[in-house]
Parts: structure tokens; sequence; C-alpha cells
């Protein structure tokens, strides 16, 4: 559909100008007034709440097909003042990847998909960041049955932000994060060029793996290296109540789950339910083996007798089975639904995080399970580290949660309702659950993970970012990774042209604040 007014035409005439004729660019540029806008804008918002008639809207969305079409936007965006939201798959929990307050567009990668796996290169990938993991450990499967990757386990996830992020997953304990198995990249920086691993430098490539990428380019994809795997992988998932011994099997765990085999990973979910018209909490265990279930049950009665494991509750399976198990696919379900872009349903959301170094003494676990239980709504994840996650430095990329961390906390809430007081009602319970954990985890900082985006951290003020202002999030996110981001981002993007609530300053705000 043609512009409808002389500003959308000189956006259009920019991009055409500015990107390779041989792939055009009018057919992938999208203005509110054509009728794919709107369906293409909600199809990768995961958060309902950034899905309102109130959400501020793009200027165009532009889903482009070839690195032209990423510096024609980067360039054109400079010429008429406008913001570059980069979206992969709309998990950014605050929704920072298709929504700004300032005059903008939105960058969606979902059409640069490509996946190319190269088993003879020692097990590497190529692949887009538009691409999901889904379709990464898909297409991993379809050439070898004894290979996967270290990411995560939502399917529908976009690999830009994950990898950009960190990227964790339950095979984190024996190889480390997603941007621990990255070898390359190829990314579009603030003047539009071009760049690979050797001629971006190690700073950026660094910057980006961990860091945020949406702070230093636009990065179009990724070189990773696969791992190996067994043929047969065991998984198990066993519920407890408080009355069945949750709070002992809980207490113990935190001794164990970053010291047991590096092969096993053992996620608990808590979750505040009422049985029999009593509250209680329902303590859901989610493990992952590389090995089979003779050798876990005996590793489970030698770690965590607690949990009364027997051979019944294990499901021996392939890798790519399990990926299935984990995102709660029923058993046999086929391989293809890892094709499928769409999660299986969409809330409106909130999520926060949290480190813990030393384990929650019983006592202490009893009094959150009772706030819990009086919130009735905010769901806890407790992620185990340890491992592969002990033996890499914390600067080794901006992710520096490595050594001493037991496990991380994820803060969850979801609720179906679109109403303002809903959703305040929700956001104060969640928020009050974190205040309430407070002493239990890490401080000075009191450490984030970047991909479980949380604005209630703080973010930059609009047009007057400052090094003091993100130093306060930034500590959360990186810790002591913070100040190198902030020299990589003035050595890239010293205008500050990659810009969001949360994206890395530049050194000259960090002056500006030395100065006053």
């Amino acid at each position: 559909m043609a512009p409808s007014n002389p500003l959308q035409h000189s956006y259009l005439h920019c991009l055409s100008l500015n990107s390779e004729p041989s792939y055009p660019i009018s057919t992938l540029t999208y203005f509110p007034n054509n009728p794919s806008y709107k369906p293409i804008l909600e199809s990768y918002i995961r958060n309902l709440r950034f899905n309102s008639t109130t959400t501020p809207k793009p200027s165009f969305i532009l889903t482009p097909t070839h690195v032209s079409h990423i510096q024609a936007s980067i360039i054109c965006c400079k010429k008429f003042d406008l913001e570059l939201r980069i979206r992969s798959g709309g998990h950014d929990y605050d929704g920072l990847s298709y929504v700004s307050q300032a005059k903008f567009i939105v960058l969606d990668m979902f059409l640069m998909r490509s996946v190319v796996v190269n088993m003879e290169d020692e097990g590497t990938v190529w692949i887009d960041s538009g691409a999901t993991i889904g379709e990464l450990y898909y297409r991993i499967h379809e050439k070898s049955k004894v290979h996967g990757f270290p990411g995560g386990v939502c399917p529908s996830v976009g690999v830009g932000g994950h990898f950009s992020g960190g990227g964790y997953g339950n095979l984190m304990r024996r190889f480390g994060l997603s941007v621990d198995n990255i070898l390359d990249a190829i990314i579009v920086d603030a003047n539009g060029r071009v760049l690979d691993r050797k001629s971006m430098g190690e700073d950026l490539f660094w910057a980006i793996r961990g860091g945020g990428g949406a702070s230093f380019g636009v990065v179009v994809s990724w070189k990773i290296k696969l791992v190996p795997l067994p043929k047969v992988v065991t998984v198990f998932r066993v519920e407890k109540t408080l009355e069945q011994g949750a709070t002992d099997i809980v207490h113990h765990w935190q001794h164990v789950a970053d010291k047991v085999h590096d092969g096993l990973f053992i996620r608990i979910v808590l979750n505040p339910v009422k049985k029999e018209g009593f509250k209680t909490i329902k303590a859901r265990f989610n493990a992952l083996f590389l090995g089979n279930s003779e050798e876990l049950v005996s590793i489970m009665n030698e770690n965590l007798h607690e949990l009364d494991l027997v051979y019944e509750q294990c499901i021996e399976m392939s890798w790519i089975d399990s990926v299935l198990f984990w995102y709660n696919y029923p058993l046999g379900t086929s391989v293809d639904v890892l094709l499928e872009r769409k999660p299986k349903s969409e809330n409106f959301l909130k999520r926060k995080s949290d480190y813990v170094q030393k384990p929650i003494s019983k006592t202490d676990l009893e009094s959150i399970w009772k706030k819990m239980m009086e919130l009735e709504k905010p769901v806890l994840t407790f992620n185990p580290y340890g491992g592969k996650m002990s033996e890499i430095s914390e600067v080794e990329t901006p992710f520096p949660h490595r050594v001493g961390n037991i496990y991380k906390i994820q803060y969850s809430v979801n609720w179906n309702e679109e109403s303002d007081y809903v959703a305040n009602e929700y956001l104060d319970k969640i928020r009050r659950l974190y205040d309430f954990m407070s002493p239990y985890v890490t401080k000075s900082p009191r450490s984030s993970y970047l991909n479980y985006r949380d604005v209630d951290l703080g973010v930059n003020e609009y047009g007057n970012e400052s090094y003091g202002e993100a130093s306060v999030w930034g500590q959360k996110y990186f810790k002591g990774n913070f100040d190198r981001l902030v020299y990589v981002k003035t050595m890239v993007d010293p205008s500050n042209f990659f810009r969001y609530e949360q994206s890395i300053p530049t050194h000259a705000s960090w002056i500006n604040v030395a100065s006053e």
C-alpha cells in the first residue's frame, strides 16, 4: 500500500535510496494505514500489557530480508530523528523491543531466520537473529541426534535478544550460557557498517555477548558451536506440597543443586495453591539429566533422598524430546511443533529476578511460603547454578553472575483481564514479594538477569541519559562489567543512536556526572 502522506513518502524514498534495489524495501515497509500493519505489530507482542489502544505505536514497521534494509533503517532513522527498536521474538518482558515514548520505528527481524547447520565444521551453526530457539533445536535435530545447544526452554523466543542478553537453559551447568558458545557474529553498527568478529574487534564482540546487543547495533546473525549430548537423557517432574515435606526438600536442594553432577539440572517452581480449601505451596521439581535413569536415581538417592525419586518417575528420551517435555508438551508430541512461532498462550505479565548465594534457612523459607500464600498470585522459580557456570570468569562476558551463586530466582505473575486496576493489583503483589525477599538475596548490588527485563530497577531519562542513572540498573545486571560496556558503547556509538530505556550510556554522560 502506498504512503498516505508526504512524510511517509519521504520515509520510503529515503529507505529505497539507501537499500539494495534488487531487494525492494517498499513491500517490507508497513505504515499505520496498511492493513498488515496491525497484525504484524501484534504478532510478536508477547506481553499483552503492551498491546492496548494507549500503547505508543511505531511510525512504521520494517521487516528486513537483506542487510541493506537494516543499513537503510539506520540511515533514515538518523535523518528523521526516529528511535530504532529492534525485535527478534518479542519476548522482552517489559516491551522495550517494540514500544517507546519517543517517535520510533520497529525493525522486525522475523523474516531473517536462516539456520545453517554445518556438522563438518566440528558442529557449528550460522543463525539469523530472527530465528527462534525452537527453529534452532529443530534444525540441529535434522542433522544430528547427539548434538544440541545450551539455550532456553521456551521455543518461541527469538535468538537475537536471547543470545545478546546471555541466554540460559537446562544445559548451563554442563556447557554454560548461550554466549559462552558463540564463535562469531555479523552486526550493523551505528554508521551502517557490516562487521564480523574480526572487523568489529574483540571489545564489541565481548559486549554483544550478554550486554544487550540493541545498545551497540543490529546483530544480524551469530555463529555458534554445538555441544555433544548423549543419545539418551532422562527427565522427571515431581510435585510436593508443604504437607508432603516440600520445605525440607527445597532446603536441602539449596545445599546440593549447584554442587551435584554437572549433567543434572533441577529447577523448582513454587506456586501458591488451594488444596481442599486450605492454602499451601506446591513445589514442582523439573529435572534434566544427561544420562540414563539408573544413574540419575543413584545420584538423587545420594544427594537429595528427601525427594524419594523412584525409577517409575523417570522418563528416558532423546534430547529433542526433552525440549518438548520441558515446555510441557504431552509425551509423543511431534518435534514439528518447534517450528510454531506463536506461544501456546499469551498473558498480561510481569517478571523480576534475584540471585541467592547463601542457603535460606527453613524458618525463613516458611516465612516466604506464608508471604506467598498471603499474596496468592506470584510464583517463584529457582534455577541452579554451579558446574560450568562457576568455572567461567565473571569478566569473560558482560554476564557476571558466575561463581558464588547457588541459584537464580525468577518472580512471575500472569493475569488475563485488561484493566489498569487489575494490572496494578498484580504488579503490587509481585513487587511486595520482591521487597520481602531482600534479606535473602545478593546485596551491593542486588543482582538481576538482563533477559528478565525489569524497568522497576530504573530507566534512562529520555533525552538526558546519564551514567549515574544508568549505573543504578546497570550494576544490577552487569556488576563490574558495566563500566567496560560504557567504554565500548562510547567507542562504537558515541552519538548514542542505539538508545532505549535501559540502553548502555556513553562516556559523555559519565563526564557530565563528574563535572556536576
